[in-house]
């Protein structure tokens, strides 16, 4: 006899531990990053924090703050990227996950995210921003040391970004540079 398992809900994701994003019903878990990677997340987040502190508009957020979205097509209800932007209304509940998706998301590759299928996997992750209506996502590679900057007004043509250039989030933050040699800075 075959068991049933019941689908998870946002509200069994708000009481899990970790990392951890909600796909087809199912509370996928993620392993913490390593140092390399998360200090990567850490200098794109401080920029992009500097920057809508600054502009006194939007906010920044740290690795671990989490998106509440419509299912999409793909069965995703959540993101958590490792830095982002967000530009709308705050939830009522300060404590709970943003309501939407983040404007500008930034995926830092952990040293598991070169096989063939987390490829696949990266791609996926960037066209379910797209759908929720992310503007902007960057796919920053620690090993190559480049920033793969995905728009949604033409996402199968990414901008590369290269150390001793400045990358740019446009047109999701706008204003918003930092030189790639910052963002792999140790």
């Amino acid at each position: 006899m075959a068991s049933v398992t019941a689908r998870a809900t946002m509200d069994d994701l708000y009481a899990e531990e970790g990392k951890a994003e909600l796909i087809g019903g199912r509370i996928v878990r993620f392993m913490a990053s390593g140092h390399l990677p998360g200090r990567v997340a850490e200098n794109i987040f401080v920029s992009a924090r500097l920057h809508t502190k600054a502009v006194k508009r939007g906010e920044a957020h740290a690795d671990g703050v989490g998106y509440a979205v419509p299912e999409l097509s793909s069965g995703r209800e959540s993101f958590s990227p490792d830095a982002s932007c967000y530009f709308g209304p705050l939830p009522a509940k300060r404590m709970r996950f943003i309501e939407g998706a983040p404007d500008f998301a930034a995926e830092v590759r952990s040293e598991n995210d070169y096989t063939p299928a987390a490829e696949l996997e990266i791609a996926a992750k960037r066209d379910d921003y797209f759908q929720a209506g992310t503007q902007v996502v960057w796919d920053v590679d620690r090993v190559a040391e480049t920033v793969m900057c995905y728009r949604a007004s033409d996402p199968s043509n990414p901008v590369v970004f290269r150390r001793g250039e400045i990358a740019d989030a446009e047109p999701a933050v706008p204003g918003w540079r930092i030189a790639v040699d910052e963002i792999f800075a140790e």
